[in-house]
């Protein structure tokens, strides 16, 4: 598969209350209106959808925007939200990026009197928090992964972002469930993926611990919050041909789902999130709160598992997104 993946919903009440949300947007309006988008990345798939789509959305229901994208730097994020705040744009929407450094400065968005909206990032400063249920796809993940174990072995965790809510969420999940498979242990230390090389330094470290665990059964699993550095684990596993290790992670990144396509490949499953419903529902969102309209605090967007024995049927059905 050299093209990329977005979800696409199964099921008659699903894609009827969709569509209901379709025609509902449709009435939106930010004609006259300032946003203002800041993200921490827009360096890969799924970081790169969100902001997009948010951006595309905004000026669809004609807004004038004001994106900012921080390139990975958590103190240009900060500074790029003080500008925000000094231009005071009718909202601000903010997209993920490490919350023990933001929630200070998302406070002062919210001190400012300009509503704020966040996807990907959970914060009591937020009108309203866009975001997969992490919850359900930390535990479903996890779950799929130990029963892909047979309810034993190990696992070797990639924990590089914990101050990123999802990530915090999902690996919470994931240890939660773990501890309650007695036979399921995770390696330590735990390994750190990292920005930028992401992908790249995983492939190192996966090779340094198979040469360090090089039997059958020392290693059974790879779990990530996103499928990235699984790029780089699964070509390691791969190249060094062994057998029995299965990899696990979240977004839906082409290159991932290309190894989960492939039966020979140690890709075991992803979870793919609505990443351009995300970025359109957090917009659309905005439109309503500056109408007057009442909006959620969370607004949960659906999401779907990718697995070695579905992929044949979900992948072909799954959009095209540039």
């Amino acid at each position: 598969m050299n093209r990329t993946k977005a979800m696409t919903f199964c099921g008659t009440a699903l894609a009827l209350m969709l569509s209901m949300q379709a025609a509902s947007a449709e009435e939106l309006s930010l004609a006259g209106k300032v946003v203002g988008i800041t993200t921490i990345r827009s360096d890969n798939q799924a970081d790169r959808l969100f902001y997009q789509s948010a951006i595309a959305e905004a000026e669809r229901l004609g807004a004038e925007v004001i994106a900012l994208d921080a390139q990975s730097n958590d103190q240009t994020q900060v500074s790029q939200i003080q500008t925000l705040i000094a231009q005071q744009p009718d909202a601000v929407i903010e997209i993920l990026g490490n919350i023990d450094v933001l929630n200070p400065w998302l406070e002062r968005v919210k001190s400012a009197g300009i509503p704020l909206f966040t996807i990907d990032t959970t914060t009591p400063h937020a009108t309203n928090v866009v975001a997969s249920d992490n919850y359900a796809i930390g535990s479903a993940l996890a779950l799929q992964m130990v029963a892909d174990m047979n309810g034993k072995g190990n696992i070797l965790v990639f924990n590089g972002f914990y101050s990123v809510p999802p990530c915090k969420i999902r690996y919470d999940q994931m240890k939660y469930v773990v501890s309650n498979f007695p036979d399921v242990k995770i390696i330590e230390p735990e390994l750190r993926d990292v920005i930028p090389n992401t992908a790249q330094r995983a492939y190192s470290d996966t090779t340094d611990m198979l040469t360090k665990m090089p039997n059958d059964g020392d290693i059974g699993s790879v779990w990530a919050c996103w499928d990235v550095p699984l790029i780089g684990v699964t070509q390691a596993i791969d190249g060094a041909g062994r057998k029995g290790i299965r990899t696990y992670g979240v977004d839906g990144t082409a290159d991932f789902m290309s190894m989960i396509e492939d039966p020979e490949s140690a890709a075991g499953a992803v979870v793919i999130q609505d990443l351009v419903g995300m970025g359109k529902a957090s917009v659309q969102n905005v439109a309503r709160h500056l109408a007057g309209e009442p909006v959620p605090p969370f607004t949960f967007v659906p999401h779907i598992m990718v697995t070695k024995a579905n992929a044949a049927e979900v992948i072909p059905t799954l959009p095209e997104t540039d």
